[in-house]
């Protein structure tokens, strides 16, 4: 697919992010996999995985794959470097997650380096994930080609808020040219759609989809309390 068909393809669409936490039963490349085809046969426009193995297992989808290789103990753990962003697109990705806010990177090249060297080697878009206005901006001016506001929240910038940050979606809609995808705290249908409302090209969505545990805690926890 080219930059385009993949645009066109994501737009206003519901990306579902496949991923499972170090330790948890369901942290398998082939079990990923699975669930990325169960979504895609409910209607997922594109999937995001992390992972080089989960990528590649994953290979056979007839959707955007988004790519991220999440390493490290630091702030910058989302495709933290370059060579983790070569690694993600040459395992099929067809766009390639990384941090996207301006804290340095762990191998000391700024965003736009890593994306400069990341589309001399590969016709990949980039999305960043960004957890600001300010992030969103530079990004932008940096090369990526998709924004995203997965980090809002978990950087100073903006506080945590319990469910998906519209007042950064839109205003990174008015102020910035690429694309949006919505991403983080989007735990009904009811939140994917005020973000798509709010100016979302896209809505990805993970933990209320794929992440049996925390959706299990969430009924568990209304059972008991109405009890």
């Amino acid at each position: 697919m080219t930059a385009t068909d993949i645009l066109e393809a994501l737009a206003g669409g519901l990306i579902v992010s496949c991923q499972a936490y170090p330790g948890e039963p369901m942290r398998d490349p082939r079990t990923m996999a699975q669930i990325a085809r169960a979504a895609v046969i409910g209607g997922a426009a594109g999937i995001r995985l992390q992972g080089i193995a989960d990528i590649r297992e994953a290979a056979d989808l007839d959707v955007p794959v988004v790519g991220l290789w999440k390493d490290g103990d630091a702030d910058v753990f989302i495709t933290p470097t370059l060579g983790h962003a070569l690694a993600v697109a040459e395992a099929g990705a067809d766009v390639v997650a990384l941090d996207g806010t301006r804290r340095p990177r762990p191998d000391g090249r700024t965003l736009a380096e890593t994306i400069a060297a990341l589309k001399d080697a590969h016709d990949v878009l980039v999305m960043a994930d960004c957890g600001s206005l300010d992030d969103a901006i530079a990004a932008e001016a940096a090369g990526a080609d998709i924004l995203g506001t997965t980090l809002s929240g978990y950087t100073p910038e903006r506080p945590k808020s319990a469910g998906p940050d519209l007042e950064l979606i839109g205003q990174i809609a008015a102020r910035c040219s690429r694309p949006v995808v919505a991403e983080g705290r989007i735990h009904s249908p009811a939140d994917a759609a005020a973000a798509r409302a709010a100016g979302a090209h896209a809505v990805c969505v993970g933990t209320a989809i794929t992440h049996p545990s925390t959706i299990t805690t969430w009924f568990a926890d209304a059972v008991r309390a109405a009890g």
